[in-house]
C-alpha cells in the first residue's frame, strides 16, 4: 500500500465519553443504572475516491447492528472518505474529508440536520478532524485553515489559518491545539502544533514537535500525547509527549513505532503496523508514570490482520479495536475487556476507523 495516501486515509480514533458500562457479550443485557452508554457509531472512511463512506451503529440493549445507519436514515450516502466521527451534545458530527463537507445529524436517529460544504471558493478545504469547546465545533481543514462552527446555529463563524495540511486537533489546557502535519510537502513535512485561543478565536504562537504530527490527545495531567508520524524511512513515527503548559516535548518514546492511540484513564493503548511483516499490536501505556506495562494488549489469542482504529471507554474499561482486513472489503470491530480479552465484535463497513459513544441521555432527549 502507497505510505502517502495510507497517511491521508489513517485515522483518529475519536472518543465521546459515556456514562457507564457496555454488554460483555452479544446478548440484551439488563442494566440498573439511570445512565448508560446506549450505542456505539463506527465512521467507516470507504475507500479513497470510492464515494462509499458510511456509518455503523450498534446498540447495547438489544446488539443490533445497523450496517448504514446513514444511508438507512437519509436515503443518500454520506460521501467520499470518512475522516472524523463525534457526539456534541444531541447532535452527531461526520467529518467527510474528500467530499470536504461536515454532516452534522441527530444523535438518536442519524437523521441529518445539516450538510455544511467546507469550501475556499470552488477549491474543497478538506476537512480532517473536529474539537469543541464552548458551543463552538473547530474543524481542522488540509488546505492550512481551522474552521469555527456555532453549534446551536451551524453556520461557520471565522476560518483561521494555521500551518500547512493540520491533521489533527483537540482541546486542552482551554486552548485548541492543531498538529500541522505538512503532509502534502513530502518529504518536507512540518513539525509544528498551533495553539488556538477558544475565546479570540486566533493563533496564538506554534510550538516545534516531531516532523509530520498526526494524531493528539490530552492526559489527565496536564499533558498532551502526539503521534508524530516521522518521513517513512528513516525518520521512525514516534509518540511524543507535550507540555499542555509551555509546549515543549517532554519525550519521545524510541522503543516502538506508533500509528494511532486511544487514551482512558492512566492508560493509552496505542497501536502499530509493520510493513515487513503484516502484524499488528497493540501495547498498553501508563500516562501518569510513562511507562510502557505490557507489550502485548489482546490476551486471548484473538487475531487481528490490520488494526485501522481505537477507542478506549473510560468508564467500563472496554477497548475498541478495528480491523480493516485488506481495506477494499468490509471491517469488524472488536471489544476488549481491561485485560485484554475479547468480549463481542460485530460486523462494521470498509476502513472503520472513527468511534463515537451515544450516551442514553442524549438518546432518551434529556441532554
Amino acid at each position: 500500500m502507497n505510505y502517502k495516501l495510507f497517511s491521508l486515509l489513517l485515522p483518529l480514533a475519536l472518543l465521546a465519553i459515556s456514562c457507564t458500562d457496555e454488554p460483555d457479550d452479544n446478548k440484551p443485557i439488563v442494566q440498573d443504572t439511570l445512565v448508560r452508554t446506549a450505542g456505539i457509531y463506527v465512521m467507516n472512511e470507504g475507500s479513497f475516491n470510492g464515494n462509499n463512506a458510511s456509518i455503523t451503529r450498534f446498540t447495547f440493549s438489544d446488539s443490533a447492528v445497523s450496517g448504514d445507519v446513514f444511508m438507512q436514515q437519509n436515503g443518500r450516502g454520506l460521501g467520499d472518505t470518512g475522516s472524523d466521527l463525534a457526539i456534541y451534545g444531541s447532535k452527531i458530527y461526520a467529518v467527510v474529508n474528500v467530499s470536504s463537507q461536515l454532516e452534522v445529524m441527530d444523535a438518536r436517529t442519524c437523521v441529518s440536520i445539516k450538510q455544511i460544504p467546507l469550501f475556499d471558493g470552488n477549491q474543497p478545504r478538506q476537512p480532517r478532524k473536529i474539537a469543541f469547546a464552548g458551543g463552538k465545533a473547530f474543524v481542522c481543514n488540509f488546505d492550512g485553515t481551522v474552521a469555527v462552527i456555532d453549534t446551536m446555529s451551524l453556520t461557520i463563524e471565522k476560518i483561521i489559518p494555521v500551518g500547512p495540511n493540520p491533521d489533527g486537533i483537540t482541546l486542552a489546557g482551554n486552548k485548541i491545539w492543531v498538529s500541522n502535519s505538512g503532509g502534502l510537502n513530502f518529504p518536507d513535512y512540518n513539525n509544528t502544533l498551533s495553539v488556538i485561543d477558544p475565546i479570540t478565536l486566533t493563533e496564538e504562537k506554534q510550538v516545534t514537535v516531531g516532523i509530520n504530527p498526526f494524531s493528539i490527545v490530552p492526559d489527565n495531567y496536564g499533558d498532551l500525547y502526539l503521534i508524530a508520524r516521522g518521513n517513512y524511512s528513516d525518520v521512525k513515527s514516534r509518540l511524543q509527549v507535550i507540555d499542555a503548559a509551555t509546549g515543549n516535548v517532554k519525550h519521545t518514546f524510541q522503543d516502538f513505532e506508533a500509528i494511532n492511540f486511544s487514551i482512558a484513564g492512566d492508560i493509552a493503548y496505542v497501536y502499530n503496523y509493520d510493513w515487513a511483516s503484516g502484524i499488528s499490536s497493540v501495547l498498553m501505556l501508563n500516562v501518569k508514570t510513562e511507562t510502557v506495562i505490557s507489550n502485548s494488549f489482546i490476551s486471548d489469542g484473538t487475531v487481528i490482520q490490520t488494526v485501522y482504529g481505537i477507542a478506549a471507554n473510560p468508564v467500563s474499561g472496554l477497548v475498541y479495536i478495528s480491523d480493516a482486513n485488506n481495506f477494499t472489503g468490509n471491517g469488524k470491530v472488536y471489544a476488549f475487556d481491561r485485560n485484554g480479552k475479547r468480549k463481542f465484535s460485530f460486523n462494521a463497513g470498509i476502513n472503520p476507523a472513527g468511534f463515537a459513544f451515544l450516551n442514553e441521555k442524549v438518546l432518551s432527549g434529556k441532554d
